[in-house]
């Protein structure tokens, strides 16, 4: 069972030592960060982070509940307190731990904080269309295709699309039954 925790400057070189290649960078964080990850070049995203109807930010580590090992990585971000309303990004599982089911409940312990703890909405995110695992687990989890944001990303000499998703607290209410 996963357990998310915040994320905080004590995890930077986990997250670092884990991303170990310009792909899994941009697979992770889109051009947000730039190659690489570098424990400066994150300082200021924990920076006021985690703080209920003030932060506009939750960023998490994903912790494995009965061994206590760090597997993962979410965010729950760019939250409207007025609309209600965020975006999951910057999902990732550490390779050791990947074909466990470990992203979906990491997403499922997100969209619990959100709907439950936050009194969120609606939840979005995004998933660049090469990532079929990826895409596969949200909508394993509930979420559904809105859209495509078409050539949004110039990666390797090819743009990819973005595939964007949600998922509304009736329709995650309606799925804990």
């Amino acid at each position: 069972m996963i357990v998310l925790k915040p994320f905080t400057a004590a995890d930077f070189q986990q997250l670092i030592d884990w991303i170990d290649t310009e792909e899994l960078l941009t697979s992770w964080s889109g051009s947000l960060f730039s190659f690489p990850l570098t424990i400066d070049s994150m300082q200021w995203y924990v920076q006021d982070t985690n703080i209920p109807g003030e932060s506009d930010a939750f960023v998490f580590k994903a912790v494995e509940s009965v061994t206590g090992e760090t597997v993962g990585h979410i965010s729950l971000g760019g939250i409207s307190w007025k609309n209600k309303s965020s975006r999951i990004s910057r999902v990732f599982v550490n390779s050791a731990f990947q074909g466990r089911g470990i992203g979906k409940q990491m997403i499922n312990a997100a969209l619990k904080i959100g709907f439950e703890e936050l009194g969120l909405h609606r939840i979005a995110l995004g998933v660049y269309e090469n990532n079929k695992a990826a895409l596969n687990c949200y909508l394993q989890c509930g979420l559904k295709i809105e859209g495509i944001s078409k050539d949004i990303l110039w990666y390797k000499d090819a743009y990819l699309s973005m595939v964007d998703m949600a998922i509304m607290e009736d329709e995650w209410k309606a799925l804990q039954v």
